[in-house]
């Protein structure tokens, strides 16, 4: 089959398509035939030697993908082959078929094409699992995302008002902004032009809820911006891994840090996190409250240009790759 791997790792020229042995689906497993992938900022940590796979996972990457079972293997129930799915993935998106435990399958929402349909699965998961599961968001709360216009930002939006509550967003540009007013968002703040922690002191807002990508060079500020009773989730380290902790502030907010990822987690839990999207985040997909944000397909043939887009931050919402 043709999948992507990293000759070595470095820049976008490291991608390469290449023949690659198909895999078979294993005790709990089926297989996809994949139409498409979604590209995520952990696959270019991945290709730059940043983020390993986990151990026994594939070295293609790609963390979900949409497709058709084509394969079913042992001890596998309530899937058919022919049925159109959505997939969780360690890795092995970026290829014509993928192994995936029957836990991190999902079906398409109705109304959904079968191609939009996988930059679905990684952002839901992600947005369910750390702003649901984890950090409690209600009905009523504040929650503030940085990275508003990204694929995890663009369906953080639009679950949570779904669900009730007040979203602000920082973002890189005046498209970007009016984009995710329309998405939903109560007040966009511009990263480049502004200080989130003083716009948010000047409006009065304390977040419940943060939702971090940066990591490190945010932490002060997140800290100071909390509620009282606050969560703050660290998903990602674009801004470094380190950053001053001010203890003081946490202990008198009673407020929490938590920093997550989702690749590495056990299966017991990706099924329960899918479990979870599927009963809560597809009703509102398949009502039309909750859409797959798309900025682009481009062939599998042109990861590197998917690759591109993404460390350029061109993009809002997902860039997906098409076999």
């Amino acid at each position: 089959m043709r999948a992507v791997l990293v000759s070595s790792p470095g820049d976008i020229d490291a991608l390469e398509v290449v023949d690659h042995p198909a895999p078979e689906a294993g005790e709990g497993e089926v297989l996809v035939d994949v139409r498409a992938a979604g590209v995520n900022r952990a696959d270019l940590l991945q290709r730059q030697g940043l983020y390993d796979p986990p151990p026994g996972a594939t070295p293609v990457p790609g963390l979900e993908c949409s497709g058709v079972v084509s394969a079913l293997g042992p001890g596998v129930e309530g899937v058919a082959v022919g049925d159109e799915a959505v997939c969780l993935l360690s890795g092995g998106g970026y290829a014509e078929q993928v192994a995936v435990p029957v836990g991190q399958l999902a079906p398409v929402p109705a109304g959904v094409d079968l191609v939009e349909a996988a930059g679905l699965m990684e952002v839901a998961a992600t947005v369910w699992s750390n702003v649901f599961m984890t950090a409690r968001l209600s009905e009523g709360e504040t929650l503030l995302v940085h990275g508003g216009g990204s694929g995890i930002g663009t369906m953080a939006i639009q679950v949570a008002k779904a669900r009730g509550a007040r979203v602000v967003v920082t973002v890189g540009s005046p498209e970007k902004a009016a984009f995710c007013r329309q998405l939903g968002a109560d007040l966009t703040i511009d990263y480049k032009e502004q200080d989130y922690v003083e716009v948010l002191k000047g409006e009065k807002i304390r977040p419940d809820v943060i939702l971090d990508i940066i990591g490190g060079k945010y932490l002060p500020g997140n800290v100071a911006a909390l509620a009282t009773g606050g969560r703050l989730v660290v998903i990602g380290m674009q801004g470094g891994a380190k950053g001053e902790l001010n203890l003081g502030q946490l202990l008198t907010k009673r407020a929490s840090v938590t920093a997550t990822s989702l690749r590495a987690r056990p299966l017991e839990e990706k099924a329960e996190i899918v479990a979870g999207v599927v009963e809560h985040v597809w009703p509102l997909v398949e009502a039309g409250t909750v859409r797959p944000i798309i900025d682009r397909t481009v062939p599998l043939a042109d990861v590197r240009e998917a690759h591109r887009v993404l460390e350029e931050s061109s993009h809002t919402g997902k860039v997906l790759l098409t076999l």
